[in-house]
């Protein structure tokens, strides 16, 4: 039986501070979508109301029983589908993900130097879907359109209730989620469509892809929406979502959940360099956990064109033409004109929450802002600096002991670590020895 797949990466939507100062250091790590198990990404292309969405999903298992259904607002035509190339959706992914940069601090004695001598100067249709179309019909049920685009065969649906949609599909040997049928009711009640892709296996043996690509669609709505309340039917557990928004205007925010800045420009130990993983991980649940479970968060936001650090080079406008920035690089014609330089007048938006049906009933609402201050998830080490020295180093020496508390004390309050295991991971700076921590009493009695 084919299963049905309605995670995250089964939506559409329905359509579908402080600013960040300029620094140098090096990018060590980032915190892409690789860190996690179960992570679907859906991309936003949104302009007035024209929307192109780009989703690719995490599904595991054979491709025969891979089925999404995708509620639509709108009849979609063949012209209106692709099929994307994976690489676009990775290279945004590495574009945007928080990152762990690392400074390493210059000779204390060179900077003395440096500072006495600076004071001195100063002064087409398959026969199977022709007999389910037969059946729907007796059902309320209509196919309004079939299409094979790329290694997937698509279908086009609308219905009259959700209890004949559901049926049809059980008859097509469909899968269906405990309770479906009242959230695909309230989509019915919007007068959606349903765009339903199963993989081809003639056409992918063909194409030669070992993998599922992710499917595209354009279309135009009023709505500003990604509906997830399907994917939580049949998930097993919490599920990652990323939302990659590209827009004009500025940042992408929920506006019927919290939209929260991730913690950035922390301070953190050398030894996280080892361990970006799972301090991300860490990190991200203890917010999660912090914001009651509701909370949508804001992991990067800034204009295409540049990064400061880049966790990866900006997309080309070529790339993110075929991600569905349709307003980039026209010709005196209207007719795209490719080019490999940085894109100009794209903002993006990258969105990371942990869903699931308890604490996400509702689909996600979204509006675009005028908001263009840029932001990014970073991490900072500092390395204390470690050669021979030719002056009295001791204060040096002495605010690095304070540096490193500092750091221990942010890292335990990010990630929930505890904080005696953290100092015991810190290198002493030689010739200082830290002073031991007193915990005060009352933070003993309730531990």
């Amino acid at each position: 039986m084919r299963m049905l797949i309605t995670v995250a990466v089964v939506v559409l939507t329905v359509a579908i501070t402080t600013t960040a100062q300029a620094f140098c250091g090096f990018y060590v790590a980032r915190a892409d979508t690789s860190l996690f198990n179960r992570a679907s990404q859906v991309v936003l292309v949104r302009d007035a109301d024209r929307t192109v969405i780009t989703m690719a999903n995490d599904f595991r298992g054979a491709v025969e029983d891979f089925a999404v259904v995708i509620p639509v607002p709108t009849f979609i035509e063949r012209g209106q589908i692709n099929v994307a190339d994976r690489a676009l959706v990775e290279h945004l992914d590495a574009y945007t993900a928080p990152r762990l940069v690392e400074y390493h601090d210059p000779d204390p004695c060179a900077r003395y130097e440096l500072r006495k001598n600076s004071q001195m100067s100063d002064a087409a249709l398959p026969s199977s879907v022709q007999e389910g179309d037969l059946a729907g019909r007796s059902q309320g049920v209509t196919i309004e359109a079939s299409y094979t685009v790329g290694e997937y065969d698509i279908l086009i649906l609308s219905a009259s209730e959700s209890d004949g949609l559901i049926e049809w599909l059980k008859e097509n040997n469909y899968n269906i989620p405990k309770g479906a049928e009242r959230v695909v009711g309230s989509y019915l009640k919007q007068d959606m469509r349903f765009f339903v892709a199963k993989v081809n296996l003639a056409e992918q043996s063909k194409l030669g892809y070992s993998y599922l690509r992710p499917l595209q669609v354009a279309y135009e709505s009023n709505k500003f929406m990604l509906p997830i309340r399907l994917g939580t039917l049949n998930a097993n557990g919490k599920q990652e979502l990323y939302v990659y928004a590209l827009t004009r205007t500025g940042r992408v925010e929920t506006t019927n959940y919290r939209t929260v800045k991730l913690p950035s420009d922390t301070e953190v130990p050398e030894f996280v360099q080892a361990e970006f993983a799972e301090f991300y991980r860490d990190m991200f649940a203890r917010q999660t956990i912090q914001e009651n479970e509701r909370a949508v968060f804001l992991e990067y936001a800034w204009d295409m064109a540049w990064c400061d650090p880049c966790a990866a080079d900006p997309m080309s406008q070529d790339e993110l033409r075929r991600l569905g920035v349709f307003w980039t690089a026209d010709d005196s014609n209207g007719r795209f004109a490719p080019s490999q330089s940085p894109a100009q007048n794209v903002f993006v938006t990258r969105l990371h929450l942990r869903y699931d049906r308890e604490h996400f009933p509702e689909d996600l609402m979204f509006q675009e802002t005028g908001d263009r201050q840029n932001y990014q998830g970073r991490y900072i080490i500092r390395h204390p600096y470690k050669g021979t020295t030719s002056c009295d180093a001791s204060q040096y020496k002495t605010s690095v002991r304070d540096r490193q508390e500092r750091e221990a004390q942010a890292l335990a309050n990010l990630t929930g670590w505890n904080i005696d295991e953290i100092r015991s991971k810190i290198p002493r700076i030689d010739g200082i020895t830290p002073e031991p921590v007193v915990t005060p009493w009352w933070k003993r009695i309730w531990q």
